[in-house]
C-alpha cells in the first residue's frame, strides 16, 4: 500500500474507532502500538491520554504471556520485545478485569470477527479469560471472508474497516 493511501487509511480507522460509543463509555482501554502493516495507533493514544482515559499497553513477558500496563505518556515507553515500544518498569500492571475495552492487533480479520495474529499466541491467551469489549482495526484491503480457526483462537466482537463495521457472528 502506498504511504499516502496507508496514512489516509490510518486516519479513517483511528477516527472511526474514537467515535465508537464503546470507546466513549470505556474508562480503561488496552491498546497496541501499531507496527509493520498494522494501523498507526499513535493518534488514538494521544486523544485518549488528553481525554484522561486509562491507557494501557501490552508488555510481553516470558512464556508468551501478555501483561497490560498503565501508560500515561509516550515518555514511559521503552524498546521492548520484537522492537515494539512497551511500558517501562514504572508503569503499573492492571488486572484484565479492570479493562473495559481491548483494541486487538492482527495481520487480518475476517467477516466473522476472527483474526490472524502474528503467531505468538499472546492475545489468544489473554483474551481467553477476558469478558469485556473487543475491537479490531482492519484495512479493507486485507479483510477476509473467512480465516482458518483453531480451538484456541480468539476473535473480536467488532471489526472496523475504512468502510464497514462488522459485528462478530461466530
Amino acid at each position: 500500500m502506498p504511504a499516502r493511501d496507508r496514512a489516509e487509511s490510518d486516519r479513517i480507522l483511528c477516527h472511526r474507532f474514537l467515535k465508537l460509543p464503546q470507546v466513549a463509555a470505556a474508562g480503561t482501554l488496552l491498546l497496541f502500538w501499531g507496527m509493520g502493516g498494522e494501523p498507526d495507533t499513535r493518534p488514538i493514544l494521544e486523544v485518549l491520554w488528553k481525554e484522561g482515559k486509562g491507557v494501557l499497553l501490552p508488555k510481553c513477558l516470558p512464556d508468551h504471556i501478555l501483561e497490560a500496563r498503565l501508560v500515561r505518556s509516550p515518555q514511559e515507553l521503552v524498546p521492548g520485545t520484537y522492537g515494539i515500544p512497551e511500558p517501562g518498569a514504572r508503569c503499573p500492571a492492571v488486572d484484565r478485569s479492570k479493562i473495559d475495552l481491548i483494541l486487538v492487533p492482527a495481520v487480518a480479520f475476517d467477516r466473522t470477527g476472527q483474526r490472524l495474529g502474528q503467531g505468538g499466541g499472546y492475545y489468544d491467551r489473554y483474551l481467553a479469560d477476558y469478558g469485556g469489549r473487543t475491537v479490531g482495526l482492519c484495512r479493507d484491503a486485507v479483510l477476509q471472508d473467512h480465516l482458518p480457526v483453531e480451538a484456541h483462537d480468539q476473535g473480536v466482537e467488532l471489526v472496523l474497516t475504512e468502510t464497514a463495521q462488522i459485528v462478530r457472528t461466530g
